[in-house]
């Protein structure tokens, strides 16, 4: 029997969703999350929300009726979601092909030996993002490399290897060749006869495949990589550049994105030096991770790290692991010394191999206290369950189900009232209580944590809101987003008359295989502007979630001028050791990056550009839905970027 009935559905079939942004926040849900049906057609709002809460059943969820409904109702009405990767996924075959890896989003793992750069580009390949440490006490264990390697490319049938059409297949040949390089020292060579071209359809998780020539590529710049080292062993970069060539194969000609986040010693030069778009020498694929250090004091941060605040390079961002594994929210003792480095948003730490496994409350459009315990149980249902699945790696599934880790996070913070603001402490115990009764009813183990503040990239778009603890970036603006090239969507934003061009690299070059489409925005009245804040009132809204809500970490991207780095350096020298788990920078302006996802305009720009919009033109599903697994960590970086 459905947990929704089409009685119960027909009732919400002449209601409208609060969509945000001027029509944006519906483009956005057609671009990531409505899935086709058997019969031609596309999702309609109700019925992908039909379609998740039915398939959280399916995979053990105890909803009754009457709970679907009411998760129904405040699904429908953007008071909350579960992950951006579950509304696409639940309700699928995939979750049988992939379990919980078609549900949970990101990853972390420490690089020591040849199958954890497999792990990455595996997870990268299934649309996730993958948070990787460069730490010298790492990558120490990985062996000198070793010369007289060579790895040539034959488009034959008679090649050492024939890479297959998969994914394990790209990710096999990086093993291979690693493995050449480290241990055995034979050469080889490989044939990607069976690749298929670039823009053929991708049936698993969406998009177009990107050809056999980023793989090419791809290898070839590995290859050169280590070529540099032979007779020594990787550095901290060496190891980066790998990764990031991996990102770069992962979303080269697709529309996948590859988010990634590099975590490395306060002290290595090499390895802080190595986003200084300056010097003109840092090779491109770098943009593919957002770079930040390990300290887990002040006295740790010295200051070279702050040479690319400037303006000169890309700011890098800190980590504090002392704290992370010491407490939840802050004052509140909750060790958890599984604890080894972050997602790529740094919202989640987490463990090798560990997953995160996130939802989303849209605090502005919660009414009360009593709906936001109801929503936040809700959701929890989900989130529990999803820990008892299993994944493909052994580690994940090992320590997913030993720390059941949630990440609950609410979005929209600085345009909450004090009121629904004060709800937030009352909910944490309610749900930390939840945890105790309900993992005790049904024997799981304890969630380790539970809460977050995820930087709600394209969630956040759906109904409008700012995202996460971030302020509004201005009163009036412009919003990208990128889509796919041949995204049937773009069409249809162009023929609404929403201005659409190229996506333009971190190098300046067009990149033909992305559009971005521009959508007028008006921030809420009311809404706290990125204008109206210093960068130390930023931090102190970051240290009040981490103390109210965040009992994980609350992923921030805080907007500053030059003229405030000493006020900023002062703050972090009194508050950094005991009041801060993760924080990246980003100037306000002329940070140098083309086409970011912000760009403030003035009323009347807006307005002339919001009168050329049709609204009356019909949009038409994406054919590129993979975004969804990483727009919520944009280009590796928070989207905030």
């Amino acid at each position: 029997m459905s947990l929704l009935s089409d009685q119960f559905l027909a009732s919400y079939a002449l209601k409208s969703p609060p969509w945000g942004f001027n029509g944006m926040g519906e483009i956005v849900y057609l671009r990531t999350y409505s899935r086709p049906k058997g019969d031609g057609t596309i999702e309609t709002w109700p019925e992908t929300i039909r379609r998740v809460i039915e398939g959280a059943a399916e995979i053990g969820v105890p909803y009754t009726q009457k709970q679907a409904e009411a998760l129904f109702d405040h699904m429908f009405n953007l008071r909350c979601s579960f992950s951006g990767r579950a509304l696409w996924q639940l309700g699928t075959p995939l979750v049988k092909a992939f379990n919980a890896a078609s549900l949970n989003n990101c990853y972390f793992v420490n690089i020591e030996k040849i199958e954890d750069f497999e792990f990455l580009f595996d997870h990268l390949m299934l649309g996730g993002g993958v948070g990787f440490s460069v730490e010298r006490a790492k990558i120490h264990e990985l062996p000198k490399v070793k010369a007289g390697v060579s790895i040539s490319h034959e488009r034959s049938n008679d090649a050492d290897v024939i890479v297959p059409d998969s994914r394990q297949g790209w990710s096999r040949l990086v093993h291979s060749v690693l493995k050449s390089y480290f241990y055995t020292g034979k050469s080889f060579s490989y044939s990607t006869v069976l690749i298929r071209e670039y823009g053929a359809p991708l049936k698993t998780f969406g998009g177009t495949a990107s050809g056999p020539g980023a793989l090419i590529d791809g290898i070839a710049d590995i290859c050169k990589v280590m070529d540099a080292r032979v007779g020594k062993k990787l550095r901290s970069v060496d190891v980066l550049d790998i990764c990031n060539i991996i990102g770069r194969i992962v979303v080269s000609g697709s529309s996948r994105r590859s988010a990634q986040i590099a975590i490395g010693d306060p002290d290595d030069v090499l390895f802080l030096r190595a986003k200084n778009w300056s010097t003109g020498s840092v090779p491109a694929w770098r943009a593919n991770s957002n770079n930040s250090i390990y300290a887990d004091s002040w006295d740790e941060i010295v200051p070279e790290v702050w040479k690319g605040y400037d303006g000169s390079g890309e700011p890098y961002g800190f980590v504090n692991r002392k704290l992370a594994r010491q407490y939840g929210r802050l004052g509140h003792k909750k060790p958890d010394p599984s604890i080894e480095g972050y997602n790529p948003c740094a919202e989640i730490a987490l463990g090798d191999g560990e997953s995160c496994n996130l939802s989303t409350v849209f605090l502005p459009n919660v009414e009360s206290l009593a709906q936001f315990r109801e929503i936040s149980e809700l959701l929890y249902m989900c989130q529990k369950q999803i820990t008892r699945l299993d994944y493909p790696y052994e580690k994940t599934t090992k320590i997913v189900s030993k720390n059941a880790r949630l990440g609950q996070s609410v979005t929209g913070i600085l345009q909450c009232s004090e009121t629904q603001l004060s709800w937030l402490d009352p909910v944490y115990e309610y749900l930390e209580g939840l945890d105790e009764k309900y993992s005790a009813e049904h024997g799981f183990p304890r969630s380790v944590r539970l809460t977050t503040v995820q930087p709600s990239g394209t969630l956040a778009l759906l109904p409008g809101v700012t995202p996460g603890v971030h302020p509004a970036y201005a009163r009036y603006y412009v919003r990208r987003v990128r889509f796919g090239s041949s995204d049937p969507l773009v069409d249809a934003c162009r023929r609404r008359g929403y201005p659409v061009k190229w996506d333009v690299g971190i190098d300046g070059r067009e990149d033909h295989t992305r559009y971005v489409v521009e959508f007028p925005c008006e921030s809420p009245e009311g809404s706290v502007l990125a204008a109206d804040m210093t960068a130390v009132e930023q931090l102190e809204w970051v240290k009040r979630m981490q103390t109210e809500w965040a009992d994980n970490a609350v992923s921030v991207t805080v907007y500053y001028r030059i003229e405030e780095l000493a006020s900023i350096k002062e703050w972090m020298a009194e508050n950094y050791t005991n009041g801060l788990k993760s924080v990246s920078f980003l100037l306000h302006s002329d940070h140098n990056f083309p086409l970011p996802p912000y760009e403030e305009c003035s009323q009347d720009e807006y307005e002339k550009m919001l009168a050329k919009i049709d609204f009356s033109v019909p949009l038409v599903q994406s054919s590129f839905i993979d975004d969804v697994v990483m727009d919520d960590c944009a280009t590796g970086a928070c989207p905030i970027k």
